[in-house]
């Protein structure tokens, strides 16, 4: 009898495309109570979208409309700044790693 593998749930960045393991990438939630945050931990209840660890990533899903395709919103300018904050927070812990 042979081992069975134990599934790993892939998801993709909805910049990059890039697809990984679900606990590699970062995932985004849309909540009606909260607005759109950060979910660590991947449970959040509501609408999520997955971005990589890339900081141009993030860029680009502050910057262009693809995060509010995904999440089916209009982001505001509070939650713009956050996708920036973050995407600068991930730009300084790679350039530390260097």
């Amino acid at each position: 009898m042979t081992k069975r593998r134990k599934h790993s749930p892939q998801r993709t960045c909805i910049v990059c495309r890039k697809t990984a393991g679900k606990r590699t990438l970062i995932r985004l939630v849309r909540s009606a109570e909260q607005g759109v945050v950060v979910d660590p931990t991947g449970k959040l209840a509501g609408r999520g979208a997955y971005l990589c660890d890339n900081p141009t990533c993030w860029d680009d899903a502050a910057r262009t409309g693809v995060l509010e395709k995904a999440l089916r919103i209009s982001l505001t300018q509070a939650e713009r700044e956050m996708l920036n904050e973050h995407g600068a927070r991930l730009m300084s812990r790679t350039e530390s790693e260097e």
